[in-house]
Parts: structure tokens; sequence; C-alpha cells
């Protein structure tokens, strides 16, 4: 057995440490989400919390650790004679991204269970987790039918396997851990609810610390028997006051004040729900028997809130998490105790009228506006090429707005989402066929069908139905795939105008907030000047897309070409990673084609490459003015899509797109 990292020797990252500790005292906390770039010491302190745990007293025999002091009464395994237990380790049981649903929440003997009518079950990692730590790495690559069963496991304290009428049921209360770099994309709002903590972690910019890092992870990779041999102490010392804290915790008093605290911080950040609530109320108190006190402090209210919150906050997937801590100060001197008045006042206004000095929503950032520097321009109007001539600042990004889905035609067969039609592990059940592999879904009704045939040779005598492996039948089912959606977005000249640059960005951020939610891939290739560039290779990240965005600079001529030439390279190497994932490519332009020569004719055929693929389009057209040259048609036509208005998705009308780019490939087709 490999010996773990001791907790004790992980240097910094004090809020890590804190927020796995208090879980330790308090497991229902909830939990933790652990947040950071990688090699940051993320999974080595939680895989070093598991040593610190106390022990458990589990049923002898038990596959499920019921506890013998309250043995779950509807235990697979029950029920259970009294008096017989044993001792052992709190487990860590770490889920595996790419793990089955069968592998997670166990699995049946579906032969069996028809044949004989056994309920024959081997249990999952919910099992094995229960009283003791789920650990999932990189959480935010869960697929969502993992994700689905996690929260209802964590909602309802037990597991329940459905096979076509024949139902397990167990416990399933776990300590909920989670490991993600928020650059591979976001967690799913429902299960980031369920976390009850959350930490920001970063690698220290301090060489010393970092030069102790490396001193002690390549003292445990030469001997990590005696490297943790050195630390016994300390380990042992940690465990002794984790389980002082335990015996403690009960007598610790959450008063009047300290609740009226809570409340009053969680509705001053405007969180969702009563959860926020109650994970500070207990984080608090765990707070306050870590510290071997009785009582709860403002000082406990304040750390309960920078742990409990900042995850609770986010509006949007484009909002940092994080609060702010000066209003967070106020909030608890305001409602620090009885008799103590406090009004609350409204925001400084600035300059300009708005809050904290924030220019009025109409205006631009400032400098800009009327004085404004105005680009040199060339031939037809547009900015002259070259370093610096013509380019302007970035433009913030218009409000986003709710869109409509936009779909891949066809049925594919990509990973889970939300997006385009597919054939999955989840769905509506649309046939059967013969099992590959491993038998995950029965198709009763074919399963019958098959084995019917055959009783009578099959010496059947009773009223059972004798059924043989070869008779199983595995349900198809289509459920929806997610697709890779990549934005190739007009920076030129002719794009630069300060509003139509501010619309365009919005609409561009209302589809990526569309593509976070059905749990796509995005990609962001830029033209603009002489060349075209990739400003985002594909992730599931938005937020990373969305900052790109935000930064973008315009000017310069118009090399259409070049920007479709590198969006049809970035595709070309994305199906030799990820064939199963179907594109979605989204041009937003005005249609226009400059600089060296032909571009038209070269723009024209770097378009039709996307049509031989058979790669969904479409064009957001982005002329605007009373004479419209009606560009993007064209380009439209070219690539075999079909093209929207600038104002027509504005206008949430979204919706017909679907219908266009499955005409479209149907007239390919014909």
């Amino acid at each position: 057995m490999t010996t773990p990292f001791p907790f004790t020797a992980v240097v910094g990252q004090d809020d890590l440490r804190l927020a796995l500790l208090l879980n330790a005292v308090s497991p229902q906390v909830g939990g933790v989400l652990v947040r950071g770039e990688k090699g940051t010491a993320k999974s080595t302190a939680v895989r070093a919390l598991s040593a610190l745990l106390p022990e458990l007293d589990v049923v002898s025999g038990c596959r499920f650790s019921c506890d013998p002091g309250s043995p779950d009464p509807a235990c697979p395994d029950g029920p259970h004679e009294p008096g017989a237990f044993e001792s052992r380790s709190a487990r860590m049981v770490e889920l595996p991204v790419g793990a089955s649903e069968d592998r997670l929440v166990g699995a049946l003997d579906i032969e069996r269970a028809l044949a004989e009518g056994v309920k024959a079950f081997e249990p999952g990692l919910l099992a094995d987790a229960h009283r003791g730590i789920l650990y999932v790495d990189e959480v935010n690559l869960l697929h969502d039918h993992l994700v689905d069963l996690l929260l209802d496991a964590a909602a309802m304290g037990a597991s329940y396997v459905e096979r076509e009428g024949v139902s397990v049921r167990h416990a399933a209360r776990f300590l909920l851990v989670g490991t993600m770099n928020p650059e591979e994309g976001e967690l799913r709002p429902q299960l980031l609810d369920r976390f009850g903590l959350t930490v920001e972690v970063s690698a220290s910019r301090e060489p010393d610390q970092r030069v102790e890092v490396v001193r002690r992870r390549l003292a445990y990779d030469d001997d990590p028997a005696g490297f943790a041999a050195r630390w016994a102490d300390e380990e042992a010392a940690v465990r002794a006051r984790i389980a002082a804290a335990r015996k403690l915790l009960p007598s610790v008093r959450l008063g009047d004040g300290a609740l009226r605290q809570i409340a009053a911080t969680c509705a001053a950040f405007e969180v969702d729900g009563m959860r926020a609530d109650i994970v500070m109320a207990r984080t608090a108190t765990a707070l306050a028997a870590w510290a071997g006190r009785t009582d709860v402090l403002a000082e406990d209210v304040r750390q309960a809130a920078l742990l409990a919150l900042p995850h609770r906050r986010r509006r949007s997937p484009f909002d940092a998490p994080g609060l702010d801590e000066d209003k967070l100060d106020e909030t608890l001197e305001e409602f620090g105790g009885p008799g103590e008045d406090g009004g609350e006042d409204d925001p400084d206004p600035g300059p300009d009228g708005g809050p904290g000095g924030q220019p009025a929503p109409d205006e631009g950032p400032q400098g800009d506006g009327d004085t404004a520097a105005r680009p040199e321009t060339g031939e037809g109007g547009e900015p002259q090429a070259g370093p610096g001539a013509g380019e302007q600042s970035a433009v913030r990004a218009a409000e986003p707005f709710r869109t409509k889905v936009l779909n891949v035609p066809g049925i594919g067969q990509g990973a889970a989402g939300r997006r385009s039609r597919a054939r999955t592990e989840q769905g509506r059940t649309t046939g059967a066929r013969r099992p590959q592999g491993t038998l995950t879904k029965l198709h009763l009704s074919a399963t019958v069908q098959a084995a019917a045939p055959h009783q009578r040779a099959r010496g059947r005598s009773g009223p059972g139905l004798v059924v043989r492996r070869d008779d199983l039948r595995q349900a198809t089912r289509e459920g929806r795939e997610s697709n890779l959606v990549l934005f190739v977005v007009d920076a030129s000249g002719s794009m630069a105008a300060r509003q139509r640059m501010s619309a365009v960005k919005g609409a561009v951020l209302s589809l990526l907030l569309d593509a976070y939610q059905r749990r796509d891939k995005v990609g962001l290739v830029t033209f603009r000047g002489s060349a075209a560039e990739v400003a985002l290779p594909p992730t599931s990240s938005v937020d990373a897309a969305a900052a790109r965005l935000e930064s973008l600079p315009t000017g310069g001529r118009t090399p259409l070409a070049a920007g479709l030439l590198k969006a049809h390279d970035v595709l070309r190497v994305e199906r030799l990673r990820d064939p199963a994932r179907r594109p979605l490519v989204v041009v937003v332009t005005d249609g226009r084609a400059t600089g060296g020569p032909e571009p038209v004719a070269l723009a024209g055929r770097a378009a039709r490459l996307f049509a031989a693929d058979g790669t969904a389009s479409v064009v957001v057209d982005c002329e605007s003015g009373p004479v419209r040259l009606g560009l993007a048609g064209q380009l439209a036509g070219e690539l075999g899509g079909t093209a929207v208005t600038l104002d027509e998705l504005r206008a949430d009308s979204i919706a017909g797109l679907v219908r266009d780019v499955q005409q479209g490939t149907s007239r390919r087709a014909a």
C-alpha cells in the first residue's frame, strides 16, 4: 500500500487545509470544492485527509458499512444481528471521471433476477464511500448522468438501483470532495450548490515557500515511509485535535446574534435558497469547536462566509467567484449585536452618476467617445493594416440575452450533453439490439420475445421464464450530445464601429452562455489585419472564451479567407482528437473580404471546404446601414449553411436557424 503524503507536510494552502479539517470535525458541513490551477497540491491534500479521520465501527461482514448502533433496516446485506462489529479506518473512494453508471451505483445480475427472482447485487462506489469520503478529481468533467446520480444520493442520503422493476436501495451518506481546474470548464449549478465550502488555490509566488515545496516533495519521493515517520507527531496532534473538536461540537452555542449575522450576510450577497444559511451556521459552529470554544464569534461567521458563499453568489458562468470583503465587514458590523443601529447606505455615486464611479450604461469606457482617435483609412474606407495602424481598444460586450438552441442536423454519437440528437446511454428508448460487452440497459420486452420461442426446447415446466444470456437485449436510447461550437469572429476595421462591435460581442457572449448550459466545447478564431489566430483552442471553459472575447481589439483589413482556413485547420485537428464530437461553426462577420490578391474568390474557396466536409454552419450577418450588400448571405451559401442578421439574433429569433440549417443540409444531400 502506498504511503500517502502527510497532511501536515503540505506547505501553505491554509484555506484548503482549514476547509478540509472543518469537514473532518463536522461532516454535515457538506464537503469541499477545490478550485485552482494544476500542480497546487489539491489532490495531495485531499488524499492525505483520510489518514486523519477517526476510525469507524461497522457491522461485521456488511458491504455497506452499516453503523452497529443504528444499522440500516433496508440494507441489502441485512437484517444484521446485534453485537457483531469491527473497527476500521474511514475510506476515501475515488470516482474516476470516465466511470460507468454501474460502477458508481452498483449493478444487478439481470439474468438471475429474471430467471430466479434473486436480487444478486454488486455494490458500487457509493456503497464503498458510505460514512467516508467520495473524492472526484476533475469533477467539472464528470458526465451529466453521473452528476445526476450524485445529486440524488447527496440529497436523499441513499442510492437506488433500478433495473426493469427490480429495485435495490442502500444508505449512501458521504463527504463529497471535488477538485477542478476552472480553465477546463465550470461545474453545473446544481452540483456546485451541493458542495458546502469552496476554496481557491494557487501556487505561491514566494521563492522561499516554493523551495520548501520542492524540498519536501523530493524527500517524500526518495523515501515515502521515512518522510511520513518524520511527520508522525504532527499528524497525531492534528488527529487528536479533530477528535477533541468532534467531542466539543454538540456543546457549541450558536446564539441569536450570530444567526442574525449569518442571515444578513446571505441576504446581502443575494444567494439563492436557504442552503447557504444552513452551511454557514454549521461551518461557524465547526470553527468554534476547532478553536476549542463553545460560543460562535463574529470572526467565525466571517470565516464561514468566505468559505461558504463565493460559489453561491455567481449569477452567471461569466461572474468571477469571490466576495467583496469590505461589504462583508460592513454587514457583520451593522448586524453585530442587539441595539446597534445601522443604515444601509446607497453606493457612492461616481462622477458619471453610476455606482462606484462606473460610467452610465450608454457610455463607453473612459477615454472613448468623441475624443477617440480615428483610424487611418485606406482603399474602400477601411483602416490601414500594419503595426498599430487602425487598431482600436477593446470595447465591452453588450448585455447577453437568452438564445434558442442551434442544433447540428442528424443523429450523432458524441459525449452526453444537451444540444443535438445522439445515440446515448441516457434518454428515451428507441429500439433494442444484442449487447456489445456488458449489458447496461435491459430491453425487457425484446428479451422476453427472444426467449419465448425456446421455452419448450429448454424444458420449461413451471411458471418461470427460462432465460439464457443470448436472449438478453440491450435497449438503444436517443438523447442529446454536446458539440464543438467554433466561433469565427471578424475583428477587422469594418466591424470597429463601437456600437456594432459591442452588439456583436453581446451576441457571441449570449451564444457562449448557451454553450455553457448545454455542456459544449467552445473555440474562438479571430481574423483582422493580415492574418487569423486561434484566440482560444477548443476547450470546455466558456469563462476563458468570454475573457478572450472581452479583450479582443479591432482594426485593420478583413482577411476572411485566413479566418476560415484557420478554423478549418482547428476542426481537422479536433476531429483527430475527438472524432465523435460534431462541430458547429458560427461565423460572425459582415461578409467583406479585403487584403491580398483576389480576397473574395479565396474566401469562397475556403468556405466551400466546410460545405464539402458537411460541417454545420451559421453566419451571423453584422452588416448595418441603409445600403446592404448581402455579402454574409453569399458566404452562408458557400458554406452550405444559413445566415441570420444581428438584429434577428438579438430579437430572439434564432429558432428559425435550426430549420434553416436542416433545410440547407437536405438541399446539399439532394
